[in-house]
């Protein structure tokens, strides 16, 4: 299932980076930016014209924004506000009675049930709407469909609990949309069907950003399709914390119902490093964690507890400054890893997962124009152990675990700057020369077979798929070429020996 969200804008930070219309990449040509407000920025003069229907009052409410802002750091709205501003505008120029706005209205609404927790972000984002809209009085909301507070309430609720994160084809965050369409779609934690932007070479730009619903595996006649609401790699006790902030419900899904032995999101390596791998300890008294396998017992749960908890800590905060200061984030996480690690926390389990994904992608930001294989090394092993991380978690053609397979066989793929000569150093992972291309290439064949589940097989894994498969083409002849310059090389030895006998 393919559509067009009913509204999509970009966070902030990306504004510059994608287009606004179609939310395709900035090209080597860069982006057109909108003269009037400079802040809204398109791929092509087509996207601006087609979006300017829409940006017009945005255009305008944009400039008003910033000429009131107290700084330079807050002269743009959140991305909430101006997802919201779009809406209110579409209702009017669609009509109230449309039935776009229609779909808009029949989401589903938590008002009734708001928890104090969201009272005062919820009136935060209403003042802020009304600011954007240059509303001075109740009256001014009336040509939006908005005749009282409680119906600002209603949409603000509508809002939180029906909006979609906007991605780029490789699954990066970069914005959010609405889809009433897709929003009747149910939650599990092990879900049958996700939501990716694959960015399909048979979809037209003016289709773009084209949202698809892909099963992930199949769904029987009459069985509900479903989809997760938030990152099933979590833990169940942060999966139904921010169930319940958001969405105000429990999840009763057979992930969260059914009893694990150990759940490898928390799982610790067996003590007596047998193998086999034990459960996290928790707070409760006389709560001893033993491993499954040969029963030794966690000798100081408090130490592992503390790790875990300064794990926490210093993944918010490092993800806090991931943007604002990447040096800083980056010596968290450099700092941080090797404590989980000798905690004994499993690559599965979090924070270890989630620190080792936001130092891959740190490391990848910092690399330098003129990489060092030592650099290079270190980014393909912290992909191993994401990857090898996610495939504990999720199944078998799941878009992050396909991705994250996809980018570890490109790394792999890098050419090396100066490979090590040292036999020792060589039969180190990641491997060197003939065998890294060739693992290489299994693993990248891998990925654009899991792609093709993630990304659907029509779109031909969506452009990561075919982006991975331009390179798989690109290894086959180098490894073609090595062959063949092998099997030359013998021939000429054996010949060599014949012709010393002669």
């Amino acid at each position: 299932m393919s559509i067009t969200p009913h509204v999509s804008v970009l966070s902030t930070q990306y504004l510059n980076q994608y287009c606004s219309s179609c939310a395709a990449p900035a090209s080597e040509a860069g982006l057109k930016r909108c003269q009037r407000c400079k802040t809204i920025y398109y791929c092509h003069q087509e996207c601006q014209n087609r979006d300017w229907t829409w940006h017009k009052q945005e255009c305008s409410a944009l400039q008003k924004w910033a000429a009131s802002a107290p700084s330079q750091e807050v002269s743009v709205p959140g991305d909430a506000v101006r997802c919201l501003g779009r809406i209110l505008w579409g209702s009017q120029k669609e009509g109230l009675d449309s039935n776009w706005s229609k779909e808009i209205r029949m989401m589903q609404s938590n008002r009734s049930s708001l928890l104090p927790s969201a009272f005062e972000s919820h009136t935060h984002l209403a003042h802020s709407v009304v600011r954007y809209l240059a509303a001075s009085s109740p009256g001014d909301l009336e040509p939006y469909g908005l005749k009282s507070a409680g119906d600002l309430v209603d949409l603000i609720s509508r809002f939180t609990t029906n909006t979609f994160t906007l991605t780029s084809s490789s699954l990066t965050p970069i914005g959010i949309c609405v889809a009433p369409t897709i929003a009747f779609a149910n939650h599990s934690c092990d879900p049958n069907a996700v939501i990716v932007f694959p960015r399909a070479p048979n979809t037209p730009m003016s289709k773009e950003p084209s949202l698809n619903l892909i099963a992930l595996r199949d769904v029987a006649p009459g069985k509900e399709v479903r989809i997760a609401y938030v990152d099933t790699t979590l833990p169940k006790r942060l999966r139904h914390k921010e169930l319940k902030e958001t969405y105000n419900f429990a999840c009763r899904c057979k992930l969260c119902t059914t009893q694990m032995s150990i759940d490898p999101r928390e799982a610790l390596w067996c003590p007596k490093s047998c193998g086999g791998t034990c459960s996290l300890p928790t707070e409760a008294e006389n709560n001893l964690s033993r491993c499954a396998k040969c029963k030794a017992v966690v000798a100081n749960p408090e130490a592992v507890l503390d790790a875990v908890r300064i794990g926490q800590d210093a993944l918010d905060k490092a993800t806090s400054l991931q943007f604002k200061d990447p040096a800083k984030a980056k010596q968290l996480t450099t700092n941080m890893i090797p404590i989980l690690t000798s905690a004994g926390i499993t690559p599965s389990s979090h924070p270890l997962l989630a620190m080792t994904h936001l130092h891959q992608e740190l490391l990848i930001a910092s690399l330098p124009y003129s990489i060092s294989q030592e650099s290079l090394d270190e980014v393909i092993r912290t992909a191993a152990k994401y990857s090898a991380g996610l495939q504990a978690l999720l199944p078998k053609g799941h878009p992050v675990r396909a991705v994250a397979l996809g980018e570890l066989g490109k790394l792999l793929a890098v050419d090396e700057p100066s490979p090590p000569t040292d036999p020792v150093q060589a039969a180190k992972f990641p491997p060197s020369g003939p065998p890294r291309l060739k693992l290489a290439y299994e693993t990248l064949v891998r990925a654009h077979e899991e792609l093709l589940i993630g990304f659907g097989k029509a779109n031909q894994g969506g452009y990561v798929g075919r982006d991975v498969r331009n390179v798989i083409v690109r290894l086959e002849k180098e490894l073609g070429v090595w062959n063949t310059g092998v099997k030359n090389a013998m021939e000429d030895a054996v010949m060599a020996q014949r012709t010393k006998r002669d």
